[in-house]
């Protein structure tokens, strides 16, 4: 029986029926045991060889490297995608779909093709210099490039710029597909955008504490011209080396950066030295005023006083002109002969009166007594 007649009566091609033709589980009705190794392995040459047209010897190893080939062929459409990495798949080199991290297939080649290009890596595209690795040269060092580097300021001044761009890609497809020089591309919109933001602002600034927003605003921007060509890259970071005026003429830069540090120094003097005499100026000035204003007040309010008394004295003289010319004599007499020794004498005294009172004498014996 050949093998394609078991296989229409439904048997095993090991000669043994599937399913069991009698009550033991084969057609006569006696138990068989189950076929060794070694049987089956004759049985499936003896397969191959009726493949093969019934011949052996010859066209056996033949067969068996064909199958072989097929098998390896096949199992060349595997790939690994890392971790760091994304899977772009090409079927005749078309795109067809992106594979994350993990184990794939694709049709074998010519039919489709995976590139896996690493999108975690932090890539950076320097401007205006070349470190000494680049160069070629083996000792440590920074070469300059004027053309990428001097750029003209906002005050029409030349300044001399020295900067790196870190990128990496952000989808493979559109980095694999859309721009044909990556590297260059960057650099070249990184150099637009650094040419259109050091053109807004003026020297001093780009020097000194501009440079923050400075790099800030030029990545904002990079990543917006790359946005429109689609490229796939997104821009992390835009670093700032070097920032400088150009190397003819940095000294008397440097000199006239001297020139004005002495002059916000002296200014900063001056304010200091305003700040400490003015106040003091117009303390000294408010003081005058009012101790000029309570002089003001204390005689006018003298005054004042002054006629309230005469108009009560003059009221009293009107009523009694006698008694009153006699008090204000005696208050007068007290005021002019208080700081002086006196003594009184009374012409009308009686007999047996002493005429004469030394007060002076009679306050010098109270006070010793």
């Amino acid at each position: 029986m050949s093998f394609k007649d078991k296989i229409l009566n439904n048997q095993s091609p090991w000669g043994t029926p599937p399913g069991g033709g009698g009550p033991n589980g084969n057609g006569s009705g006696t138990r068989r045991e189950p076929p060794s190794l070694d049987d089956i392995i004759k049985n499936f040459q003896k397969t191959i060889n009726k493949f093969s047209g019934g011949k052996s010897g010859g066209s056996r190893p033949f067969v068996l490297g064909f199958i072989i080939l097929v098998l390896l062929y096949v199992a060349s459409g595997l790939y690994r995608v890392l971790p760091d990495e994304q899977g772009v798949v090409l079927r005749f080199g078309k795109y067809v779909h992106t594979t994350q991290p993990g184990l794939h297939y694709h049709l074998p080649m010519p039919f489709e093709r995976v590139l896996t290009p690493k999108v975690t890596k932090v890539n950076r595209v320097d401007v205006g210099f070349r470190p000494a690795s680049d160069s070629g040269r083996s000792t440590g060092g920074v070469g300059n490039v004027p053309e990428e580097s001097l750029m003209l300021t906002g005050d029409e001044n030349i300044v001399d710029i020295n900067y790196s761009v870190f990128w990496v890609i952000k989808d493979a497809q559109k980095f694999l597909f859309n721009i044909q020089s990556p590297v260059e591309t960057v650099k070249a919109t990184s150099e637009t955008a650094m040419r259109e933001v050091i053109a807004k602002n003026n020297i001093q600034t780009i020097l000194t504490e501009g440079r923050a927003s400075i790099e800030v605003e030029v990545q904002e921007i990079t990543q917006q011209i790359l946005d429109e060509y689609g490229s796939g890259i997104q821009i992390t970071q835009v670093q700032t080396q070097q920032a400088d005026p150009p190397a003819q003429v940095i000294d008397a830069f440097r000199d006239v950066q001297a020139a004005r540090a002495d002059r916000e120094r002296s200014k900063n003097e001056a304010e200091a030295y305003a700040n400490d005499v003015i106040p003091r100026a117009r303390g000294e000035a408010e003081q005058v005023l009012q101790q000029a204003e309570a002089y003001k007040k204390e005689v006018v309010a003298k005054a004042e006083g002054e006629a309230s008394r005469f108009l009560a004295i003059y009221n009293e003289y009107k009523n009694a002109k006698q008694v009153t010319q006699e008090r204000m004599y005696l208050e007068t007499m007290e005021k002019v002969l208080a700081d002086i020794d006196k003594v009184i004498i009374d012409k009308n005294s009686g007999s047996g009166v002493v005429p004469y009172l030394p007060l002076p004498e009679l306050k010098k014996s109270g006070a010793q007594n």
